[in-house]
């Protein structure tokens, strides 16, 4: 049984070269992580990095503007996963994640606004791992695999 908890907002890949953060209206993702991006193949743990909007709302509300993408995430969701336990298992399209851990602040944050590490410190995004292989595509709905 699935429970659907949201949907899918933005999807974005990491590149090395310019533009550096690539909107996409689809990825797909392996167990290696996001195909494309840079991070792909690097650390299973650390390669797919999950947002929500309620980051974004965070920082707006302390007047920090942000475009969505810069909190560094390849997917963006209209849920706030920090209300999962690690292990919790979602799909999105033909793709299961699993939550792993919470990511660290990247001091490079404070480029856009000395204020948004401390700020979100706990809430930029959650590291996930590929359980099951595929496509998401922007729009998805988001279930929590029960």
């Amino acid at each position: 049984m699935k429970k659907v908890i949201g949907k899918v907002v933005k999807l974005f890949i990491s590149r090395d070269e310019e533009p550096k953060r690539q909107n996409r209206l689809e990825l797909y993702l392996k167990s290696e992580g996001v195909v494309d991006d840079k991070f792909y193949n690097r650390d299973r743990e650390r390669s797919v990095l999950l947002s929500s909007l309620s980051s974004y709302n965070m920082a707006l509300e302390k007047d920090i503007s942000l475009k969505y993408g810069d909190l560094g995430e390849n997917i963006l969701i209209d849920y706030n996963p920090y209300l999962l336990e690690s292990g919790t298992e979602l799909q999105m399209g033909e793709v299961v994640i699993e939550i792993a851990r919470n990511c660290t602040i990247c001091k490079h944050l404070a480029v856009v606004d000395k204020r948004l590490p401390k700020l979100l410190k706990d809430d930029r995004g959650i590291f996930v791992k590929v359980v099951k292989e595929g496509k998401i595509e922007e729009g998805d709905e988001v279930y929590i695999v029960e």
